[in-house]
């Protein structure tokens, strides 16, 4: 006799109409955000981009680097398979951001908005969470 284990399933329930406007709202803007105006720049080599990366010190990889998790997070925002994930790294971006302004470049009062951004991509994170299982059968 043999017996089947049953995987569970976990029920997510799906935004309000408005809230699901307001958030591919605030997706779509973000997203235009770190793709145009704050991943770009890093790759193209803005002066105030490159000043602040040898202010650093890691070099221009990291400002690549850096230019390609911003874009990456900013397309992903934009995509509905990939919005949960990606708000969720860029949360995790965020966080590293403000830790650089504070530790590395020595401007504690500059941290104020990436850690705006770390609760703003948290809560979209969190309601798009069922993106994260669509996101885990694409990986497969």
């Amino acid at each position: 006799m043999t017996t089947i284990a049953a995987t569970p399933t976990i029920a997510v329930a799906a935004p309000t109409k408005l809230r699901n406007r307001v958030l591919w709202t605030l997706q779509i803007v973000l997203g235009l955000f770190f793709i145009i105006a704050s991943g770009l720049p890093k790759f193209v080599g803005q002066a105030d981009a490159v000043r602040i990366y040898n202010e650093i010190g890691w070099g221009d990889w990291f400002r690549y680097l850096t230019g390609l998790v911003e874009v990456s997070g900013g397309l992903g925002l934009m995509i509905p398979r990939l919005s949960g994930p990606a708000a969720a790294g860029l949360s995790i971006t965020m966080v590293c951001a403000a830790a650089t302004q504070a530790f590395l470049l020595g401007a504690p009062g500059l941290a104020i908005f990436p850690l705006v951004l770390v609760a703003v991509f948290a809560w979209i994170a969190y309601e798009r969470r069922a993106s994260f299982a669509t996101f885990t059968d694409l990986v497969k």
